[in-house]
This record gives C-alpha cells, sequence and structure tokens, in this order.
C-alpha cells in the first residue's frame, strides 16, 4: 500500500472514530465507499468523499478543525465542504430531506433532486481491519453511472468505468438483501 493510501485509509479510521463518538452521521462514497465494499484497494486515490447530513455539517466541521484539516471553498459550502490536511483531500457532500423523507441535495442549483433510493441503507464496508460506513454499493454504481447524464457536460472518466464494471461484477455475485436501488 503506497504512502498515500496508508494517510487515507488513517483519516478515514480517525474521521469515523470522531463522528461516531460526536454522533455525526458519515458515510463514505466513491472510490474508497467502493473499495471498503469490496474489501480490497482496487486503485489509487485522489481524495476521500463522504456524505454528511448538512444539519450536522457545522459540527462536523469543527471536529475536522480540530483534527487538523483546513476547509478550502472549492465547493458550494451549503452542498460540500472540502478539508485538506497533510495531502490528504476530503469531499463531504451534504445531505437533506424532502417532505417525503427521501434522501436529496439540500442547496443549490439541484436542490431537492433525489438521490438512489436505499443509498445510506446498506451495512458497512470493511477494508484492512477498518470498519466504515458506506453508501449502498447499488446505490455507489447509481451514482456512477448516471452522474454524466444528471450533470451535462461531465466527461465519464475511465477510472468510472472501471468502478462500474468492478462494482456490477461484485454486485452479480452477491446476495441482494434490503431495498437497495436496481444494480447493473
Amino acid at each position: 500500500m503506497d504512502f498515500r493510501a496508508q494517510l487515507q485509509l488513517a483519516a478515514v479510521a480517525e474521521i469515523t472514530a470522531c463522528a461516531a463518538r460526536d454522533g455525526i452521521a458519515l458515510w463514505l462514497r466513491g472510490g474508497w465507499a467502493m473499495d471498503f465494499h469490496l474489501g480490497r484497494i482496487t486503485r489509487p486515490h485522489a481524495d476521500v468523499d463522504w456524505f454528511c447530513w448538512a444539519a450536522d455539517a457545522d459540527r462536523l466541521t469543527s471536529v475536522l478543525a480540530g483534527l487538523g484539516f483546513t476547509g478550502y471553498g472549492e465547493h458550494d459550502p451549503r452542498v460540500q465542504r472540502d478539508f485538506l490536511r497533510d495531502g490528504v483531500d476530503l469531499g463531504v457532500a451534504l445531505l437533506g430531506r424532502d417532505g417525503e423523507g427521501h434522501v436529496v441535495v439540500p442547496a443549490g442549483p439541484y436542490a431537492g433532486a433525489r438521490w438512489p433510493d436505499g443509498m445510506l441503507d446498506g451495512p458497512p464496508g470493511h477494508l484492512n481491519g477498518l470498519s466504515c460506513p458506506v453508501i449502498s454499493p447499488q446505490a455507489q454504481l447509481e451514482i456512477k453511472k448516471m452522474m454524466p447524464v444528471w450533470v451535462p457536460g461531465l466527461p465519464r472518466r475511465d477510472k468510472d468505468l472501471a468502478d462500474i464494471a468492478l462494482l456490477a461484477g461484485a454486485l452479480r455475485n452477491t446476495p441482494q438483501v434490503g431495498n437497495g436501488v436496481a444494480g447493473a
């Protein structure tokens, strides 16, 4: 495992423990969520992506500041918070709920857009002795497939195509339980 992955996994362990201690719900998303679902590191990761409730964003920002992370203003802070510490880049996308209880984008140009049903209902993922809440693999697959459709002009990256193939293969070989969204 390379040094960057070691730093990122150490941050995942530290953040997961502190968030749980402070009652802040977090879920890994993106490439690390896929790796925690698969139980192995599949590729290098540029950053660590999370989901958090918008109502907890300020508390999480304080927790991360206490861990030495510095916020930077790459995104609208009502939609996503970005942090950096010792080369570990975090992106925390914020979540809300609509009047029917569906998980949605809380603000900005996509306010009210629904995330996949069952996204937050998956079991924790496990990797290198760590356990962490992750979005469901079905939702991860849907997000990877649909992001260029949902955000016109966003190119489909080679790493996303590889992730889609890995997740689809894993889901074909895993019995599905619960109310997640349709897979591959």
